[in-house]
């Protein structure tokens, strides 16, 4: 058996070729919106901001946000630790709205969620779902015809 070597030289080699992989830092993922940052979007005035969303949110912009969109997009602005709850699923995620907590009222509860970078360019309401899963069991009594006949135990 001239090419064998021993059998623990190979698996001392992988775990320490796995352990030298484990060890090195892992560099937090660079976000960035249609090629800005995040910091440069926040340094960029709004209008040269706005122009880089979607042609959804640009019209919502452009149009104007009705009194209750412009307080609650003030509050979101504003607001440090505390969750701010709203009805308004229609507010567009700005780049100022990043690591905010926000619950939206998806028509029965409010779902709290954290604005993440990769949330910009969508509205609100797109992650608080209005449906949810329907799990079916199986047909009840008399649901078909077969069911009358189930046999007694």
């Amino acid at each position: 058996m001239a090419g064998t070597k021993t059998g623990g030289s190979k698996a001392s080699r992988r775990k320490a070729r796995k352990k030298k992989g484990a060890i090195q830092a892992r560099r937090k993922k660079e976000v960035t919106y249609r090629g800005y940052t995040l910091e440069e979007m926040l340094s960029m005035p709004f209008d040269e901001m706005v122009s880089l969303m979607p042609a959804r949110v640009r019209r919502t912009f452009l149009r104007g946000l009705n009194e209750e969109q412009r307080t609650c997009f003030d509050k979101l602005k504003s607001a440090e630790d505390k969750v701010v709850r709203t009805h308004r699923r229609d507010i567009p995620i700005i780049p100022h709205f990043v690591g905010k907590k926000v619950a939206v009222y998806n028509g029965k509860e409010f779902k709290e969620m954290e604005i993440k970078p990769e949330m910009i360019g969508h509205y609100l309401g797109e992650f608080a779902l209005t449906r949810g899963v329907v799990r079916h069991s199986g047909p009840g009594v008399g649901a078909t015809r077969s069911s009358k006949f189930l046999p007694l135990k």
